[in-house]
């Protein structure tokens, strides 16, 4: 009975805690806060919003499209390939994202110029102003970070797959490649979902890191401008906050809404 009493003022506590915490945020944002610079940097926060979208969506769409073969590789390819596979995925997830950008920016984004002293034409066609540019170099580094984990997530998803259903498969007369498409490969995805929904989410989170090497995402707009423009800290920082809150709510909603809609077996 004791014990069930101390249930009861723990939850009572908790509930006291969190209501205190809530009013002290709505009295924070009604009273004390400043919002008055909204109306000169929406636009900014617009187009910062886009390149994040941009970020996130198109390196994990092109990072999925690279772990597929990098998984698929590690189960079926000849053993050369399946290690430079398998050491492609250790070398990026045992590095940071972060150190990753800067090597892909200062590394491959040095490397440009140089050609461009040696050979002056380089400088004439319209990629020149794409290899300048920084957004490009954080997608490359994003998209290439993204395959690196997810390779190795579809490798197991792969193995995951019991082995009855692709030799029934085979058994029927369907070719490798049917197999791998009609069996194989949706069994696998639909093994790797939830995976796949965190990593999306970690994906979104790590956007972020590219207002380091100049892209003016939305974090960069918030950091770099809005911030050292007015001086004011917390109210925007709480507006990029929500904004990723709001973000990663609708991913897992989408990602759960996908996973009831997929059969279990085929």
């Amino acid at each position: 009975m004791s014990f069930d009493i101390l249930k009861t003022v723990i939850k009572g506590v908790v509930v006291l805690i969190l209501v205190a915490i809530l009013t002290g945020l709505i009295y924070w944002l009604l009273k004390v806060s400043q919002w008055s610079w909204m109306a000169t940097y929406y636009p900014l926060l617009i187009k910062g919003l886009w390149l994040s979208l941009l970020l996130w969506i198109f390196s994990c769409v092109l990072g999925m499209i690279l772990a597929i073969p990098i998984g698929l590789v590690q189960v079926t390819g000849p053993p050369w390939l399946a290690a430079l596979a398998k050491g492609y995925c250790t070398v990026i997830r045992g590095t940071p994202l972060l150190l990753q950008l800067w090597l892909i920016y200062y590394g491959l984004g040095s490397l440009f110029p140089k050609i461009a002293m040696v050979f002056p034409e380089f400088r004439q066609d319209f990629m020149w102003l794409i290899r300048l540019d920084a957004f490009w170099y954080a997608l490359l580094a994003f998209t290439l970070s993204f395959a690196g984990y997810e390779g190795e997530i579809m490798r197991g998803a792969f193995l995951g797959v019991p082995r009855g259903e692709l030799e029934a498969a085979r058994a029927f007369g369907m070719s490798p490649w049917k197999v791998l498409t009609r069996v194989w490969f949706p069994r696998a995805v639909r093994l790797v979902l939830p995976t796949l929904a965190g990593e999306v989410v970690l994906q979104l989170k790590s956007t972020p890191l590219a207002m380091t090497v100049t892209v003016m995402d939305l974090a960069g707009v918030v950091r770099n401008r809005i911030t050292q423009d007015t001086y004011i800290v917390y109210e925007p920082l709480m507006l990029l906050a929500v904004i990723y809150m709001c973000l990663t709510f609708l991913t897992v909603w989408a990602f759960s809404y996908i996973e009831k809609k997929v059969p279990q077996k085929r």
